[in-house]
């Protein structure tokens, strides 16, 4: 992987991708600069090494410009970070983007405006909900053919090119893919991206055994392709959270109101008969944490897991299974972590996936690799204050997840390939 280490910026200005797409107050605050902070160690290296940034992102679904997903709500805080003040171009393509990238000196740093504004950059054109198949396709093939002008320009602010926004990476858009092409020899991953990468290599490909991947969340339907990909990799497999009861319900078993998807039970008993086959422990709860309604406050009583009375409903995974799941990961030397064990945000139902995360950590702690990922791992990995106690979390949330499925991702191969 080439990367910013491998490359000499002085007198250099590097495009840089990043993912700036942290969410905002109702007052243009930034909740959560998780995005932002993961990105400062590319940028600062960039600039310690002679080189001027011009940073681009995204913000946001604009349907066009709007104040509301404005790049300038980023500034005071990146700013503050970088220690510098920070220059702003309010067109990303446009001649104030022109003229300041080209009066750029070393160590100055240039922020571009929402990338999104132009329809350009994701290639699909901003259409009404009544618009007619005829006019969505010459819709489509317009945007298509001034994405080429669009990408052209943006290429043209720089003299090379760095990918650091893993977030974006499993999309072919104009700043992730396409703007790689006009830098053959001048391309590279940053600080995130190389980190990012590793991680999943490390895990899917160069793991140590016994390798244990956890999966919980809502449905099977959004994990099928994560699990078929699996089942060739992992010596065990954990599935807890909702998408534990349609595999229960598949074996026979009762689960109540619990979420099931009915039309995947035969596809969750060949999931059961192929693990089997492959040789790999496929692990379900054995207890539940059932509810009486879907609210903090419901009646909740411990279960069975296929035992789940008629209008109750499992919220999440009982000691007996904590035990169960614990006692695997303990003995694991690579683990990944996709999913929550219950409705960890309701404080009555966060117990299992709390005592999870503890379990990750205490296997991190005696040598395993630990990889989490996905929205609701990492908000769950950070509500319990585990992050600096596993191996590595990840900040792309569906680019990972298409990497574990074994999806190429434009972002990483544009960089890669020659």
């Amino acid at each position: 992987m080439k990367t910013i280490d491998d490359y000499t910026f002085t007198g250099k200005r590097a495009i840089v991708r990043v993912d700036f797409n942290v969410p905002l107050d109702e007052n243009f605050n930034i909740t959560d600069t998780t995005r932002i902070d993961a990105a400062i160690p590319s940028i600062s290296k960039i600039l310690a090494s002679g080189g001027a940034v011009i940073l681009m992102s995204h913000l946001g679904r604009p349907k066009g410009p709007s104040k509301k997903y404005s790049l300038t709500h980023i500034l005071p805080y990146l700013s503050k970070k970088l220690g510098r003040d920070i220059k702003f171009a309010d067109d990303c393509i446009g001649q104030s983007a022109a003229d300041q990238a080209a009066a750029l000196k070393p160590g100055e740093v240039l922020l571009l405006e929402n990338l999104r504004f132009y329809e350009e950059e994701e290639g699909k054109p901003n259409l009404p909900d009544t618009a007619t198949d005829e006019e969505k396709k010459a819709a489509k093939a317009k945007v298509k053919e001034s994405q080429k002008e669009f990408t052209k320009k943006l290429a043209s602010l720089a003299d090379c090119y760095v990918n650091d926004a893993f977030g974006t990476a499993h999309r072919a858009h104009a700043s992730t893919a396409l703007i790689a092409k006009y830098f053959p020899n001048d391309k590279m991953f940053g600080y995130l991206m190389r980190d990012e990468v590793a991680s999943i290599r490390k895990v899917m490909h160069e793991g140590q055994r016994p390798f244990t991947a956890v999966l919980g969340g809502a449905k099977v339907s959004s994990k099928i392709e994560i699990i078929n990909n699996l089942l060739g990799k992992v010596d065990n497999l954990i599935i807890g959270g909702g998408m534990m009861f349609t595999f229960i319900k598949a074996q026979g078993g009762k689960v109540g109101n619990s979420l099931v998807e009915t039309d995947l039970l035969e596809l969750a008993k060949e999931i059961l008969a192929g693990a089997k086959t492959k040789g790999v422990n496929l692990i379900l709860p054995v207890d539940a944490i059932a509810a009486s309604a879907f609210a903090n406050d419901a009646d909740r009583k411990l279960v069975k897991a296929g035992e789940i009375p008629d209008g109750w409903m499992g919220l999440d995974i009982g000691p007996e299974t904590v035990k169960l799941f614990s006692e695997v990961l303990n003995n694991s030397k690579t683990i990944l972590w996709n999913g929550p064990m219950g409705v960890f945000e309701m404080d009555n139902f966060q117990e299992g996936t709390k005592e999870l995360a503890m379990a990750v950590a205490n296997a991190t702690g005696k040598g395993a690799y630990s990889l989490i990922g996905g929205g609701d791992s990492v908000a769950a990995i950070n509500k319990f204050h585990l992050a600096d106690k596993v191996s590595y979390v990840s900040t792309g949330g569906g680019a990972m997840l298409e990497s574990i499925e074994g999806k190429e991702l434009p972002g990483v191969k544009a960089i890669l390939e020659d």
